[in-house]
């Protein structure tokens, strides 16, 4: 006898759950217990099971089991994958674009041009000698083990995932400064962004995409790395000085001034906070989404894991470390320089 065949015939039920087991076939429990004459000695309190799935299951055939549970959100999925796919190819086929015609523009582009020229972005971002001399010292280390060309994927997935980020990010971020209701919605969406771990991201889009396709591993990226730039430009815009917003307003400005005017340059030390987490989630997510075919560093990461080569994989560990440190000095540069410019006015 199972645990709660009691509970179910207390209520009634005992016919409903007969039913429904012999409607099914009967599973090993019950054949061992019927092949044992009989039931167990009653549970003591100590050893009583927490009433789950599995365990009501065992009294009443008609409650489902935690696998039923599962395999129901599978069929489901895949019941409206193909309608999805309607929907969702189209609008995130330039997704594929954008990183294809990145990553063909930094692998094919000679070092000798690509170089110079991620050294004077460097120089306008960060208005630092000393920080475009450290970029340069980190490119050339990863040159000089031959991991240039890991590296410039590596680094085009993170400049189009990441720019994608901000792009959608600071407006979501702006619009929830703007309104409490829609603060209150997306506030439990971007916790769960935040606390899912990575490889869950990968799921779904495994059975939406192709492995080859290269908006799979770039959907996930961007999921992953958007939350921070937007809480921080929310929080950003709300920090704002209620003193200067009323100033704002006693000098006649309308909403879009004072946002543009006066909101975003003052929550601008935040925003740029959020884009540098930003910018350091999506590192951390390519290197994951190497699993499903995501290039650069991530792929010799995950060569050394399944072939047990320390090796490769420290090395290209050490280049991902490399990768980080940069473009975090770089995005602080930046806004250490922005912080200045602010306190001098």
């Amino acid at each position: 006898m199972a645990t709660y065949d009691g509970l179910f015939d207390g209520l009634g039920l005992r016919d409903w759950c007969d039913t429904e087991a012999a409607d099914g076939p009967m599973s090993m429990a019950d054949l061992l217990a019927k092949t044992q004459g009989g039931g167990d000695a009653a549970t003591s309190l100590r050893d009583l099971p927490f009433p789950s799935l599995d365990a009501l299951h065992d009294a009443c055939a008609a409650i489902p089991q935690s696998r039923d549970l599962t395999q129901g959100l599978e069929t489901g999925f895949l019941g409206i994958r193909d309608a999805l796919r309607v929907v969702v190819d189209p609008l995130t086929q330039p997704l594929s674009w954008a990183l294809e015609n990145m990553l063909w523009l930094m692998t094919q582009t000679p070092w000798w041009v690509m170089v110079p020229v991620l050294l004077l972005v460097t120089w306008a971002v960060a208005r630092s000698w000393k920080v475009v001399g450290f970029v340069a010292l980190m490119i050339a280390g990863l040159a000089f083990v031959d991991h240039y060309e890991v590296a410039m994927q590596t680094l085009a997935i993170i400049f189009v995932c990441a720019f994608i980020c901000v792009l959608l990010g600071v407006p979501i971020g702006i619009a929830m400064s703007r309104s409490d209701r829609l603060q209150g919605i997306l506030t439990p969406v971007l916790d769960m962004l935040q606390t899912l771990p990575p490889f869950v991201y990968l799921i779904p889009l495994i059975f939406l995409f192709s492995v080859t396709e290269p908006k799979l591993y770039g959907i996930a990226v961007i999921l992953y790395a958007i939350v921070p730039v937007v809480r921080l430009t929310n929080l950003g815009i709300r920090l704002v000085d209620p003193d200067v917003i009323e100033a704002a307003d006693a000098f006649g400005m309308t909403k879009r001034q004072k946002l543009f005017g006066v909101q975003i340059p003052l929550a601008l030390p935040n925003i740029m906070a959020g884009v540098n987490q930003t910018i350091m989630m999506s590192l951390a997510m390519v290197v994951i989404a190497s699993m499903v075919s995501a290039p650069g560093l991530g792929i010799l990461v995950l060569r050394g894991i399944r072939n047990l080569e320390l090796g490769v994989g420290l090395v290209a560990g050490l280049g991902i470390v490399v990768l980080a440190i940069a473009l975090d000095r770089v995005t602080k540069a930046a806004l250490a320089r922005i912080d200045a410019s602010q306190s001098s006015r």
